[in-house]
């Protein structure tokens, strides 16, 4: 894992490095009818995010489960204990509440002082933090919702509570690898060529990938012109979500073989988000505050 260069001063010293501790008594971000959008409070609800990334990596698509994975029906990794995790529960069923998405989320600070950050294991992020020194980044992963609950409204709760905790944590910078499914760069250059051309990205944002794990993106087949609508329909949701905000695009892909997906990386600046989104969200994420 590639180191991370030091933090912005604005937030450098006094990171206590223990067991992360929970906010038990931190209410939702935001609702829609019987959704609602917060942080996991305990452990017991992040056991439960990762039994819902099972399902949806390991069960539904091509993910491959190692021994231990398999034996707890639940897809984690170490970086599970640093981050916070946001969570879309439905409260339409009888007893508990349903966790139906979520989302994983490292900041910065907490990522120099611990495992640096989980994308660095397939890219170069090191030159990229250290071309703005005075930004604050968050990364956002394992984004995954449960298929009955892949709807706008579901996909609008979790960026409304993304939204919110760049607002609380004066986030600059949003990153993280996006995926599509599938191991075929080439199978998938409609797609890759799609993404670039809509959000190139400028020298001040590049990222490349590790040595040797790349594929160019821009030296795949050029698409059809006419199949540009075939390629848009085929971005998963969240990708689409991304382009809308105004996130770039970075040059590489990379494969990854454990979860049977090809990777780029987005670099979302706040100031790049599309004013329409912020109008919509509420510049203080009040649009649906609970």
């Amino acid at each position: 894992m590639a180191n991370v260069p030091l933090m912005p001063q604005r937030f450098a010293g006094g990171m206590r490095l223990g067991r992360r501790r929970f906010d038990r008594t931190g209410g939702p971000l935001g609702r829609i009818g019987s959704l609602e959008v917060r942080l996991a409070r305990s452990g017991d609800e992040v056991k439960q995010a990762q039994r819902l990334r099972y399902r949806v990596f390991y069960e539904e698509m091509s993910a491959v489960a190692n021994v231990r994975a398999m034996f707890s029906g639940r897809d984690r990794d170490p970086f599970d204990r640093i981050c916070d995790h946001l969570l879309v529960l439905d409260h339409s069923a009888i007893g508990a509440p349903e966790i139906v998405g979520t989302y994983r989320l490292l900041r910065q600070e907490v990522a120099v002082r611990r495992k640096g950050f989980y994308s660095a294991g397939e890219f170069e992020l090191a030159p990229l933090i250290a071309r703005h020194p005075d930004r604050v980044f968050l990364e956002l992963g394992r984004s995954c919702v449960l298929k009955p609950y892949r709807t706008k409204r579901t996909v609008e709760l979790l960026w409304h509570g993304i939204w919110s905790y760049v607002r609380q944590h004066n986030i600059d910078v949003m990153i993280g690898c996006a995926s599509l499914e599938g191991t075929d760069p080439k199978r998938l250059a409609p797609q890759l060529g799609l993404l670039r051309k809509a959000a190139p990205t400028p020298d001040m944002w590049r990222v490349r990938a590790l040595p040797g794990r790349g594929v160019p993106i821009d030296q795949l087949a050029d698409p059809d012109p006419g199949d540009s609508m075939a390629a848009l329909r085929e971005l998963p949701p969240l990708i689409k979500g991304y382009l809308r905000l105004g996130g770039y695009i970075c040059e590489d892909a990379v494969i990854d073989w454990q979860f049977g997906t090809t990777d780029v990386f987005i670099v979302l600046p706040v100031e790049r988000i599309n004013t329409r989104y912020i109008n919509y969200y509420g510049a203080d994420a009040t649009r649906h505050a609970a």
